[in-house]
């Protein structure tokens, strides 16, 4: 999953146009883009959009609100078209447990949930949350982090690097996907917009958020391995099983670079994006 697209669940022109972006996943909003006093009837709207998609579609993940509300979400929304749900504002482990009852109660019992952690204190429970029900990876939302921490951060976000190294170690810790990189609001810029794009690629995120169609394709080619890359990557692996079968587990690279075991996971990770 290289790309995904937020689109506000109150704009169904937006849904309807979001499913040719290209985008991997959707994440249909019903947190913050939506009005309290809209809430429901984007429940309802939303709900009968998800019943109604194509067989050929992106992943439709839904974020949904914290708390009660957020379960009121679920149960208007669970059925059929709905993959996946990002819980917002997620602060701890007990919150995934309790939207774990109210997706079964729902009908679901193997639908995937990606916490959304937006809080110093969420940052810190990253490793529980990464250990409860259904979770298959972590998403870092830096506006309410940089809000939470009085934090400015400056356009290539260096100020949240000790965050997005802890979600990115989280997700690894308990096994799950890498996560896919927090949201720029860059979308004119778009050379901006690759330069953070890759800063974040190098730092073990696997992907990107998006908040505009625009960046899309941007953060598609930066997640994608070029063929050049994928048959360096061949090359390695081969060289390295050829290495192992002669009795050795280190190898000389056509770089000169000592190669083990390390440097060949990194290698096959590349062959499996």
């Amino acid at each position: 999953m290289k790309t995904a697209l937020y689109v506000p669940g109150d704009r169904p022109d937006r849904l309807e146009k979001a499913l040719r972006s290209g985008a991997d996943q959707l994440i249909v909003d019903l947190e913050d883009a939506v009005p309290v006093a809209a809430k429901e009837r984007t429940r309802a709207s939303v709900a009968a959009w998800l019943r109604g998609l194509p067989a050929e579609r992106p992943v439709v993940t839904v974020r949904i609100n914290p708390g009660e509300p957020g379960h009121a979400d679920v149960r208007a929304i669970a059925g059929p078209g709905l993959d996946g749900v990002l819980a917002a504002k997620t602060e701890t482990a007990a919150e995934m447990h309790a939207l774990d009852g109210v997706l079964t109660a729902a009908g679901m019992p193997e639908l995937p949930v990606v916490p959304l952690l937006e809080s110093a204190a969420a940052v810190f429970a990253a490793p529980a949350i990464a250990a409860a029900p259904r979770v298959t990876s972590l998403q870092l939302g830096e506006a309410d982090l940089a809000a939470d921490l009085g934090v400015t951060p400056s356009p290539d976000g260096s100020e949240l690097l000790w965050a997005r190294s802890q979600i990115v170690a989280a997700c690894a810790a308990a096994g799950l996907s890498p996560p896919l990189a927090p949201v720029s609001t860059e979308f004119r810029d778009l050379d901006a917009f690759r330069a953070t794009t890759e800063r974040l690629k190098r730092l073990g995120f696997r992907g990107r958020a998006c908040i505009h169609p625009a960046q899309v394709p941007v953060a598609a080619e930066v997640f994608t391995p070029s063929p050049a890359e994928l048959d360096s990557a061949r090359t390695l692996v081969a060289a390295y099983e050829s290495s192992l079968a002669a009795g050795s587990a280190v190898l000389v690279g056509d770089d000169g670079r000592l190669v083990d075991e390390a440097v060949v996971r990194a290698a096959r990770r590349l062959l499996r994006t």
